[in-house]
């Protein structure tokens, strides 16, 4: 599916009436369903005064990170950078949390609300080097929705 068709999809989620959790739940099974190398997709919120990211709802296999240090992996260096990072081949960064051995890329976009990072959509991918500026951009629309959820 092209990303302009998902995109009227994540508007429609986002003007439903059910609550933010399970708003996110459907953009993230959206997300999955529609594009074929997304595998793994869910937000991550943070905690500023621990310096922690906490996950929030996402669909794909069950992970044991729940709370990432910032700094810490990909997801831990966005929230420091407050930039997007894009990982097309995992095996080649050095600060990177291993989730399962068939995750080969990652792209990680952070989430500002009223210009402060509170959390990001993390997708893992089975391929390596599948993400494109075109997935940026596109996540980086499906995050200033979002956004307007807080």
């Amino acid at each position: 599916m092209k990303f302009e068709n998902i995109k009227s999809e994540v508007k429609n989620i986002i003007n439903s009436n059910e609550n933010r959790d399970e708003k996110l739940i459907r953009i993230c099974q959206l997300l999955q369903d529609s594009i074929s190398y997304y595998n793994w997709v869910g937000f991550y919120f943070a905690n500023h005064e621990n310096k922690t990211l906490h996950l929030g709802p996402y669909v794909g296999a069950a992970t044991d990170h729940t709370v990432i240090p910032f700094g810490k992996g990909i997801c831990g260096q966005v929230a420091e950078s407050n930039a997007n990072f894009v990982v097309p081949d995992v095996s080649a960064q050095d600060n990177y949390i291993a989730c399962s051995f068939t995750v080969k890329s990652e792209i990680v976009v952070p989430l500002f609300v009223n210009g402060i990072n509170i959390g990001q959509i993390d997708i893992d991918s089975h391929v390596i080097d599948p993400f494109t500026e075109a997935d940026e951009r596109f996540l980086e629309f499906v995050t200033q929705e979002v956004a307007t959820l807080f």
